[in-house]
């Protein structure tokens, strides 16, 4: 191992309290995205401990803390995310909201703190030119969109995944490049490299129908639970059209179905996703699946209202800082500790940020059970927190060297896919579209209205 390298790994064991505390506190206080209050406000006061003075932002958790180098230099970020999920069956799960880290997401802003309080001794801090920027970002996964409307409609946010809210707040302004480690359940190799993940397309569906009594009249009722079962059979009809290459997932939930068993269901409400590997794909397959929704309500004589959101864009990953990522991995923990797994079918709002800005997520190994599942844990703590937190802290450090060299060649030989933010927003902002998808007309035809007039 290189001698510099060794002092930064030698320096986070020294520190290791800090990193496995802030995990314990973050996994027993899992809060949903946009509602992550207690563990932003920990964190806060953590990073204060260490010095730094934190950046809140108005309305939402999450803050930034930033570490200037007294020269000039790029800018590197390290990124934490603060949100759980919905998994009410898992065995530590919060028994009043259902929530639990059982995404993993409890170890990024954790390696994020033990890099900060290692950064910034003098030592370390010494060598470095520019600055570092620590990030902690709410609301990654893309759940509970009912109520994140409600804050768009209240005016609290603008977008419903938070690194693009970030994005859209300045909080990535002059960010030259960022990073961020998640961790990933498969025991065979300590680390993982990925070239990248699929984007996606939130959609929100309520099929209207009319009740009536389900025994003694029926055939009164309009089921919009029959409409709903007709739209996720028609769409289940479409993945024979979808290619292997396109990477295509479609997979909607009933968030409400009906209120009593004998009273024909007149309001039914599912969400979903579409995701792909390119954008245009996207919004192809979007098409298609709106058409089958709009048929399965015309075919019972209900309705169907769609919201579509942008969610995320897919993920591109740096590959100048994937190679670096790889030889501080195999100069610090040996030869044969990385798999490279290439494409995924998962979906995050760091493919947003991607577009824009070079970044990385290598995936390290030390959780156990179905990411996402009720036997999600993280089992292994050296594995998940402690060695991340030595890469991240040798990435930073070798980028930001030698006045900034390696961040320098970063930034010049990346292409970002928008020439600035305001293209970007544009872009993403046409993909918002909503409105009723059925018109019964006057002379009894019926009308199917899915396409969106903004991206023809």
């Amino acid at each position: 191992m290189k001698e510099d390298y060794r002092l930064i790994c030698d320096m986070i064991d020294e520190k290791r309290d800090i990193i496995l505390n802030a995990y314990e506190y973050i996994w027993a206080h899992p809060e949903v995205g946009y509602k992550e209050w207690k563990t932003s406000e920990y964190l806060e006061r953590e990073f204060e401990r260490l010095g730094y003075t934190v950046y809140t932002t108005r309305g939402i958790p999450g803050f930034i803390a930033a570490l200037d180098t007294g020269r000039e230099g790029p800018k590197a970020a390290v990124m934490g995310e603060l949100d759980a999920l919905f998994c009410p069956n898992h065995p530590e799960a919060n028994k009043e909201t259902g929530a639990v880290h059982a995404c993993g997401h409890c170890i990024q802003t954790s390696v994020m703190l033990g890099a900060a309080a290692v950064l910034k001794e003098e030592a370390i801090l010494g060598r470095l030119s520019g600055s570092v920027r620590f990030v902690a970002v709410p609301a990654e996964e893309t759940i509970d969109l009912e109520y994140r409307g409600e804050l768009i409609k209240n005016g609290i946010i603008k977008y419903v995944a938070g690194k693009i809210e970030f994005l859209y707040r300045g909080m990535f302004d002059d960010v030259d490049m960022a990073i961020m480690f998640h961790a990933d359940s498969s025991p065979d190799k300590l680390f993982k490299i990925i070239d990248g993940c699929d984007g996606c397309i939130t959609k929100h569906i309520e099929y209207e129908g009319l009740a009536a009594h389900a025994g003694g009249a029926p055939e009164k009722g309009i089921n919009a639970l029959y409409a709903a079962t007709l739209g996720i059979n028609g769409c289940n009809a479409l993945r024979e059209t979808f290619k292997e290459r396109d990477y295509v997932r479609y997979h909607p939930i009933i968030t409400s179905g009906g209120q009593a068993a004998n009273v024909i269901p007149d309001l039914v409400k599912m969400d979903t996703y579409v995701r792909a590997a390119t954008m245009r794909k996207m919004l192809e397959m979007n098409v298609k699946i709106n058409r089958v929704l709009a048929a399965s309500a015309a075919a019972m004589g209900a309705r169907v209202n769609i919201k579509d959101k942008h969610g995320n864009l897919p993920f591109h990953s740096d590959r100048i800082m994937n190679r670096l990522c790889t030889d501080i991995m195999e100069d610090i923990f040996g030869a044969d500790v990385i798999e490279y797994l290439g494409w995924d079918t998962q979906s995050s709002d760091i493919g947003d940020l991607s577009t824009v800005i070079p970044v990385i997520q290598p995936l390290c190994c030390g959780a156990v059970g179905n990411q996402h599942g009720e036997d999600y844990y993280i089992e292994d703590k050296e594995k998940c927190l402690i060695n991340p937190t030595k890469v991240v802290t040798v990435l930073v450090y070798e980028l930001l060297k030698d006045n900034g060299a390696m961040a320098q060649k970063v930034k010049e030989s990346y292409k970002p896919l928008y020439s600035s933010k305001e293209d970007y927003f544009k872009t993403i902002d046409a993909i918002e579209f909503g409105k009723e998808l059925v018109h019964y007309n006057e002379d009894g035809s019926i009308t199917l209205d899915f396409h969106n007039p903004a991206l023809h």
